[in-house]
């Protein structure tokens, strides 16, 4: 959430980053609201005003005494006014902090312009990606496939994009997870076993409510939304509270399952492992002093990349476009691995400043030594890494002519062998 200050006093820069984002928000109607809101405001606080002068008037009058009668009952006509006045400055509140979560977050200065995927920049390219694999194909169509990896089964217990790993596909799996895990504990980050179900205003914290409401699994009759990614609950474990300062910056990581509706998604982009409803992932996330985020975010950035170089695989760095930065993203970069079956890029992990939008409406803070106050914390976080499309790849990648998949030296402490085969 934005500074109602800012807004209020900078429009047209707030307008000019919504516009930066091509989204379609009516911001002269949040104004509105806001200003109804303070002129209510400033009526009731007016009658609360002439309610304490008439109070201490009618305590100088005795008792009684027709001056003392006149009081009471003008003391009686302000209550009721108070009341009504009351009432409807709580509904425009209601509708004026209804509003400001429609207004996405400010993109970073660096932020390039554009309107599509294509037009994102690409800040860095590692790996021969260009090298020929003469025996790479599709996943899915390498023989065996479905041995490991049963997608019909899944389909036929749960639905459509719910797998079962099955054996080594399972093993290489948790394998994954233990190796991530591991590195990220190397860099720094204190694992966390989170809930895998939120509430409403843990969703509404890190910006998944209203904005992505229709891509989450939701349950009933309780209202808990089972976690798209780790980095819901995580933000949240320091929500309402005030953090010292000296503890900043604050490293987390957490593996989850996660869960994902997927809605609109379609043809090339949900065969096999590239797009599914339940995937494991593990998250990074930080707590940091604003003046340190954007350093952070690079360091950030720099320990998911540190992954994949460790696995061998071929990725590049995307900083994303205005148009295809997400609703609470201050500034993000996509790392994308090299899929050699498939000829194309798989998002693997996103790496976002979100600056103190989530930690504004999660009242995340920090007492500041300088000022004595209480300050907004900044928060990032980044993918450490996804699993089904580090995966693919590995799989697409690392498909040798008898058909086995060579491991990555790293994984093959964790894995326990030098080749997954699909017989």
């Amino acid at each position: 959430m934005l500074d109602p200050k800012l807004i209020r006093e900078s429009p047209d820069l707030v307008r000019a980053a919504i516009a930066k984002k091509h989204l379609d928000v009516d911001l002269d109607a949040v104004l509105a609201i806001d200003a109804t809101w303070r002129s209510q405001l400033r009526e009731v606080e007016t009658l609360r005003s002439a309610q304490k002068a008439a109070n201490t008037a009618m305590a100088a009058l005795p008792k009684g005494s027709p001056e003392f009668v006149a009081k009471v009952a003008e003391m009686k006509a302000v209550s009721n006014q108070i009341k009504e006045r009351d009432a409807q400055l709580k509904e425009t509140e209601e509708k004026f902090r209804v509003a400001m979560l429609s207004i996405p977050n400010l993109p970073h200065a660096t932020v390039p312009d554009g309107r599509t995927p294509e037009e994102n920049v690409v800040f860095a390219l590692h790996g021969a990606h260009g090298e020929a694999r003469p025996h790479a194909v599709p996943h899915w169509e390498i023989p065996g496939f479905e041995r490991l990896f049963d997608f019909a089964r899944g389909a036929k217990v749960t639905g459509a994009g719910f797998p079962f790993f099955v054996g080594d596909g399972a093993r290489l799996v948790r394998s994954l997870l233990q190796f991530f895990l591991e590195e990220d504990s190397k860099a720094g980050y204190v694992e966390v076993s989170p809930p895998i179900f939120v509430n409403a205003a843990s969703a509404t914290a890190t910006g998944q409510l209203p904005d992505k409401e229709g891509q989450m699994y939701e349950t009933t009759p309780d209202r808990l939304f089972a976690v798209p990614t780790a980095e819901v609950p995580l933000t949240n474990f320091f929500r309402d509270e005030i953090v010292d300062e000296s503890a900043l910056p604050i490293y987390r990581c957490a593996y989850t399952p996660c869960f994902r509706r997927e809605a609109g998604s379609y043809g090339k982009d949900v065969r096999g492992l590239n797009r599914v409803h339940q995937f494991d992932k593990v998250e990074l996330l930080k707590w940091v002093h604003p003046s340190t985020s954007y350093e952070e975010l690079d360091k950030l950035r720099e320990d998911a990349e540190r992954l994949l170089r460790k696995l061998e695989l071929p990725y590049r760095v995307l900083l994303m476009c205005g148009g295809d930065l997400g609703f609470a993203q201050a500034k993000k970069y996509d790392l994308e691995v090299w899929a050699a079956g498939q000829k194309r890029w798989l998002e693997v992990s996103s790496c976002s400043n979100f600056e103190a939008f989530q930690a504004r409406r999660a009242q995340i803070r920090f007492r500041s030594r300088e000022s004595g106050k209480p300050e907004l914390v900044h928060t990032l976080n980044g993918s450490g890494l996804a699993v089904p499309r580090v995966l693919a790849a590995i799989l697409e990648n690392n498909l040798e002519a008898d058909g086995r998949v060579r491991i990555p030296e790293a994984l093959v402490p964790y894995f326990g062998k030098s080749h997954l085969s699909f017989q």
